[in-house]
């Protein structure tokens, strides 16, 4: 029986899952934590790597891996292969003055937008990777004048995985890189030309900095660590995590995933590149050679966090309090942009409770609102996806959340289908599993696992609470 190794490098934590390549079977799972904030010194991941590995009982007999990693986090790396500064994450907005720079660096406004949205298929936010190479120019120029390579974060750890010393033996993925915001991902091809003019440097300059080769769906990134005894290991090209959980549920075009993790995520898997100038959605790759649209919140299961915080309950108390409201919550209206937000892009926003009044003012109403406010942020996402011509045949519901039974049971009034929420799993790890077995077969496409139980929540649509969302978070837009 050949094993195959699906790595997680997520915000918050490593997990790792030891599967038969053949089947899709679990035989053994680790996991670690990463330290809180939204930058982070990368050995912080190779050490939870380590620890998953042990505790998943390591990977001597395991024939192949892959990693799954978040996304858009900048890892600057010098000339001899070193960390220059602590990696800004995704969730970092420092950078959304950089954004709204490089924006009107092409025209400003609708034009620049649109302009971005041709050349790469995002618009830029303060998530992408190409802002926060345009802050390291501004706010620390000494570090940026040592970058001699911009890896991500997945890119990274396959590179600490294959114990690679030279800067040129950095890979990455069409879905990852789609994510950088100096790649067109329609074409598929880097762009010097905005790393350069995301530096401040000539694009001459620009191109003497290693970038990681883009690897095709199921091609060899190398092999393992010989030092380490890891010299058998075949690796995976690895993934976004976005486009690891994908390949885990095994979507195809049509397939709708949202995810409730840290943030909040809808993707689509789609046969051709969408370009959005409005920068709602993120036309992004997958991991199988196909599109993977995304429109992705800051904010997701920390608002029921908060929600269930500020009540003084756990989450099982916060999905019966919701479930005890009535549709609407008594006219009570939750904003939820707790943390700013990317999707609209509101970087330096705050959330808001919108209509308020004495009726409302009780615990069930408030749980209500926060569950609606999630779920009615996300469905502004897969609307935009569908103005889009993005096909919807499925949605499936995943993620920390997803668990919740007020969530559960309010998501299908909200999207106004049905839902479908399988087992609760680790989707990337697993999708990067299943990369990793595609890699070992050399086979045209993935191997077909079994997928996990989906249990389906169908109810009637509440257009009402949608609408009073709508005026109420455009009036909070415009004075945000």
């Amino acid at each position: 029986m050949a094993l195959v190794a699906g790595i997680d490098s997520s915000t918050q934590s490593c997990k790792v899952v030891i599967r038969d390549a053949e089947t899709g079977a679990l035989v053994r799972f680790g996991s670690a934590k990463h330290p809180e904030g939204t930058e982070v010194n990368p050995q912080a991941w190779w050490d939870a790597l380590n620890i998953a590995l042990e505790e998943a009982g390591g990977l001597a007999d395991v024939a192949a891996a892959a990693v799954g990693g978040q996304q858009h986090g900048l890892v600057a790396l010098d000339a001899d292969g070193e960390v220059i500064r602590d990696a800004l994450l995704w969730n970092d907005t420092r950078s959304a003055d950089a954004a709204e720079a490089l924006i009107a660096e092409y025209g400003g406004g609708t034009d620049g937008a649109a302009e971005w949205a041709r050349m790469t298929g995002s618009v830029p936010v303060a998530s992408l990777t190409v802002t926060k190479l345009r802050w390291l120019a501004d706010a620390e120029p000494e570090n940026a004048r040592r970058v001699a390579a911009v890896a991500l974060p997945h890119d990274w750890l396959t590179w600490k995985l294959s114990g690679a010393a030279r800067l040129e033996d950095l890979t990455t993925d069409r879905s990852e890189v789609s994510g950088t915001g100096y790649f067109d991902t329609a074409l598929g091809e880097y762009r010097y030309d905005l790393l350069a003019r995301a530096l401040r440097i000539s694009e001459e300059l620009a191109r003497s900095i290693v970038l990681p080769r883009v690897l095709g769906p199921r091609e060899q990134a190398g092999t393992g660590d010989a030092v380490r005894g890891w010299g058998h290991l075949v690796l995976g090209p690895g993934a976004g995590d976005n486009a690891a959980a994908a390949l885990g549920l095994g979507m195809t075009t049509g397939d709708v995933a949202i995810s409730i993790g840290t943030s909040g995520v809808v993707s689509a898997v789609s046969p051709r590149p969408i370009q959005d100038p409005s920068g709602l959605i993120a036309g992004f790759a997958d991991a199988t050679g196909e599109f993977l649209p995304l429109a992705v919140t800051l904010n997701g299961s920390r608002v029921l966090d908060g929600a269930a915080r500020m009540l003084g309950v756990d989450h099982a108390g916060l999905a019966g309090l919701a479930l005890a409201a009535a549709p609407g919550a008594n006219g009570l209206t939750l904003v939820p942009y707790l943390e700013g937000e990317r999707t609209p892009n509101l970087p330096r926003a705050t959330g808001s409770f919108v209509g308020l009044s004495l009726a409302s003012m009780n615990p069930n109403d408030v749980a209500r609102a926060a569950v609606e406010g999630l779920l009615c942020g996300l469905a502004d996402g897969l609307e935009a996806m569908t103005a889009h011509g993005v096909p919807v045949n499925s949605i499936q519901l995943i993620g920390g959340a997803a668990r919740s039974a007020a969530v559960q049971q309010i998501a299908p009034t909200i999207f106004g289908r049905d839902i479908q929420v399988p087992e609760p799993g680790e989707y990337v790890a697993d999708g990067a599993a299943r990369q990793a077995a595609w890699v070992l077969s050399g086979s045209d496409a993935a191997p077909e696992w079994t997928t996990s139980a989906v249990q389906t929540f169908s109810a009637a649509p509440t257009r009402e609470v949608r609408e009073a969302y709508a005026a109420r978070r455009h009036l909070f837009a415009e004075r945000g």
